[in-house]
C-alpha cells in the first residue's frame, strides 16, 4: 500500500455532517420479471437480478444472465448508468453486496436502486459509503431477512465537503485498483494449479473400456433429509459435503457419484468402510481390482465430470442416467501404471489443496483490507 501513502484525508471532522440517505439520493426499486420467456430473447438491455449482483459483490456490474426485450411491456423503468444497486431481499449471502451499473438496464424488484443527487460529488462516494453498511444491522425480522426502502432511506451517510468526498473517492479508487490487480493474480495462480491437475488426467493413456464392463452400479435407498447430526456413519448425498447417519447399508470400498444437481455440477468421492447413501447417489463397485484400482477410477471419474455436465438431462434439476455412466469409456493401463499415476495425482492433489487454502486465505485478507480502508475513509482516518 506504499503507493497511496502520503495522500491523506482531512482528519478534522468538524465540517462533516450526517444525513439520511434519502436526502442525498433518489431511492426506488426495480420491476418484477416479465412472465413471458420471449421477452428475454434477443433483448437489448440487461435485466439484473440479485444473483447477478451476487456474482460481482462490489464494483461495477456491466452484464446479466438475461437480456430483456422491452417491446410491448408497460411500466418498466430503464435504470441509468451510475445507479447503485443494493439487494433488499433474496439470498442472505447477497444482502451485503453493493454494485454500480456500468450502463443502462432493467433491475429486479428485489434490488433497491440508489441514484446520487447533486450534493454528492461522485456516485462512487455513495457506493463506497454503503459498502461499509452491514445488512444484518438493518434487518428488523431475522426470520425473513429483508430490507425495506424506508429502512434503506434512513441509513446515515457522512457528508464531508465536496472536495473531501472527491479525495476519498480518488484514494479508494487507487487503493482498490491495486488490490484488484492482486486479486486477479491470485485467481490466475489458483486456476493454474487446477490446470496442472487436469493436464495430468488428460494425458493418461491405456486400453479403452466401457465402465459398465468393469463395475457394478447401485444406488442408495434414502431421502436426502435422512441425515442425523452426530451420526456414526458417513451419509453420501449429491451434495459436495458428506453428512452423517446412524445406520449403514454398505460396507465396502466404493466410488460415490452424485446422480443429480441443480446446475449439473456433479461430484465424485472415494470411500472404504461402512456408509449409507441417498437414492440418487450412484455407488460404484469394481468387479476386478486386479484390473482396475479404486483410486485410479476415482481420478478417471473426476476427469469425466465435465462430460457428465454436458450430457446430463433435465430442466429444473440435472440428472445422470445409469446408461450414460455404464456407457462411459475409460482408459485402463496395467495396474502397475495405474498405481504410478495414482501416486503422482495424490501428491499433486495434496499440493493443490494446500495452495488453494493459501490462496483462499490471501483473498480473504484482501477483502478484510478493503473493509478496513472503507471504515477508515468514512471515519476520517485514512492516510
Amino acid at each position: 500500500m506504499a503507493e497511496i501513502a502520503g495522500d491523506a484525508l482531512t482528519h478534522d471532522k468538524a465540517n462533516w455532517r450526517y444525513v439520511p440517505l434519502k436526502e442525498v439520493a433518489e431511492i426506488g426499486a426495480g420491476n418484477s420479471a416479465p412472465q413471458k420467456k420471449y421477452l428475454f430473447e434477443g433483448g437489448t438491455y440487461p435485466f439484473i437480478r440479485t444473483s447477478d449482483v451476487g456474482q460481482v459483490r462490489f464494483g461495477a456490474i456491466d452484464g446479466a444472465r438475461d437480456l430483456l426485450n422491452n417491446e410491448g411491456i408497460s411500466g418498466l423503468r430503464l435504470v441509468p448508468a451510475g445507479t447503485i444497486l443494493m439487494p433488499k431481499s433474496g439470498a442472505s449471502t447477497f444482502l451485503n453486496h453493493r454494485v454500480m451499473m456500468a450502463g443502462e438496464g432493467y433491475v429486479s424488484s428485489h434490488l433497491a436502486t440508489i441514484t446520487a443527487r447533486q450534493n454528492i460529488a461522485d456516485p462512487r462516494y455513495l457506493l463506497y459509503c454503503l459498502s461499509t453498511i452491514k445488512a444484518q444491522e438493518l434487518i428488523q425480522d431475522n426470520k425473513y431477512p429483508s430490507l425495506t426502502l424506508s429502512v434503506i432511506g434512513d441509513i446515515s451517510i457522512p457528508m464531508p465537503p465536496l472536495d473531501e468526498q472527491k479525495r476519498i473517492v480518488a484514494i479508494l479508487d487507487q487503493a482498490f485498483a491495486a488490490l484488484d490487480r492482486t486479486h486477479i493474480l491470485i485467481e490466475q495462480n489458483r486456476c493454474a494449479v487446477d490446470e496442472i491437475f487436469d493436464s495430468v488426467l488428460a494425458n493418461v493413456d491405456g486400453e479403452q473400456s466401457l465402465l459398465g464392463d468393469l463395475v457394478t452400479i447401485r444406488t442408495g435407498k434414502l431421502d436426502a433429509n435422512a441425515a442425523v447430526e452426530g451420526g456414526e456413519y458417513p451419509f453420501f448425498t449429491c451434495a459436495k459435503d458428506v453428512y452423517a447417519i446412524d445406520r449403514f447399508a454398505f460396507d465396502c470400498e466404493a466410488i460415490l457419484l452424485a446422480g443429480n444437481n441443480a446446475v449439473g455440477d456433479f461430484n465424485v468421492k472415494h470411500y472404504r468402510g461402512k456408509f449409507n447413501a441417498y437414492q440418487r447417489t450412484y455407488v460404484i463397485a469394481i468387479n476386478d481390482t486386479n484390473r482396475l484400482l479404486y483410486r485410479y477410477l476415482y481420478f478417471q471419474m473426476i476427469k469425466k465430470l465435465k462430460h457428465f455436465k454436458e450430457n446430463s438431462v433435465g430442466v429444473g434439476t440435472k440428472f445422470l442416467k445409469l446408461g450414460m455412466i455404464n456407457g462411459l469409456k475409460v482408459s485402463v493401463p496395467n495396474v502397475a501404471q495405474q498405481q504410478r499415476i495414482v501416486t503422482m495425482l495424490d501428491t499433486l492433489l495434496e499440493k493443490n489443496r494446500h495452495l488453494k487454502m493459501l490462496y483462499t486465505r490471501n483473498l480473504a485478507d484482501l477483502d478484510d483490507l478493503k473493509q478496513s480502508l472503507l471504515q477508515k475513509a468514512f471515519s476520517g482516518q485514512l492516510t
